[in-house]
């Protein structure tokens, strides 16, 4: 009873505001007149509020795909490296799980300066070996900054995917792969045909959280770029976007409106809620059973 208070004080009873206040025209922080659907059509139908949504929802697409092939990828095969029982791995589990214990402010802060076209690491290490063409101001720039902060998500990310398919090679059965050995398997086959499909379970775990993360990315967006999701916009992403329009008086709004933050809010708690809850169902529909 204790923790389905404290579940119900700080989780269910923000969603069901959220709700609420959607259906409401706010003055500031008071409360107006019902308006019903109003909310959901004005930040779908009237500009700018509808072309700043879909340009915030492109962002989190992408910020899901992007992290799926690279911070998942390098976590998978990672994970597969030490599973082979390579020497050292047990420190490398723990090398590579260290980001995850700093916090997301701190890590924002971080790569901030490494990436600061004047005076950052990044930069210089690229002079120094002779790239100095690559050089570039990577949060400055619209073609890079989204993609920087990705990657720097991934980084962050990768030490916890890691752990999650490393428990899922490791609950496959060994006479299973043995079995697969000397029936002539091994290599990408081995790996193609007999530990990714009974790795799914992992898989599909990861693949639901780095969507739901993905989707809810604002911490990381807020450290390095703020709450206006610069440059012109390149970083906005719904969380971001939602923030903006709740709580600070842009993007779109002439003033802080609740009930539009709202509305963003709760379509994009349906959108994450949904499309996990499918995810999860059609995922789970293809993992072997051991």
């Amino acid at each position: 009873m204790p923790a389905l208070l404290i579940y119900f004080l700080f989780v269910v009873y923000p969603i069901l505001s959220a709700f609420t206040y959607s259906l409401y025209d706010w003055k500031g922080i008071a409360r107006g007149e019902f308006v019903g659907l109003g909310n959901f059509i004005k930040l779908f139908t009237v500009e700018p509020f509808n072309k700043m949504f879909w340009n915030a929802f492109g962002h989190n697409v992408i910020y899901f795909i992007v992290e799926m092939i690279v911070q998942n990828g390098i976590a998978f095969a990672l994970a597969y490296i030490i599973y082979r029982k390579i020497r050292g791995s047990e420190f490398l589990k723990i090398a590579y799980f260290m980001p995850r214990l700093l916090s997301v402010i701190i890590v924002g802060f971080m790569w901030k300066l490494i990436l600061n076209p004047n005076f950052g690491a990044l930069n210089t290490l690229l002079a120094k070996i002779g790239l100095e063409s690559w050089a570039r101001p990577w949060l400055g720039d619209p073609d890079t900054a989204l993609l920087s902060i990705i990657l720097v998500n991934s980084w962050f990310g990768v030490g916890f995917g890691v752990l999650i398919f490393l428990a899922g090679l490791q609950s496959i059965p060994e006479e299973v792969v043995e079995a697969a050995r000397l029936d002539g398997a091994s290599g990408p086959r081995l790996l193609l045909r007999i530990i990714l499909p009974m790795c799914m379970p992992a898989i599909t775990i990861m693949t639901v959280l780095t969507f739901i993360q993905a989707f809810e990315a604002f911490e990381l967006v807020y450290a390095m770029q703020g709450s206006k999701g610069e440059p012109y916009y390149s970083t906005d992403t719904m969380a971001v976007y939602f923030y903006r329009l709740a709580f600070g008086g842009s993007g779109g709004a002439d003033s802080t409106s609740i009930g539009l933050g709202s509305a963003l809010a709760v379509v994009l708690f349906f959108i994450v809620a949904s499309i996990s809850a499918l995810s999860l169902y059609f995922m789970r529909k293809r993992e072997v059973q051991h």
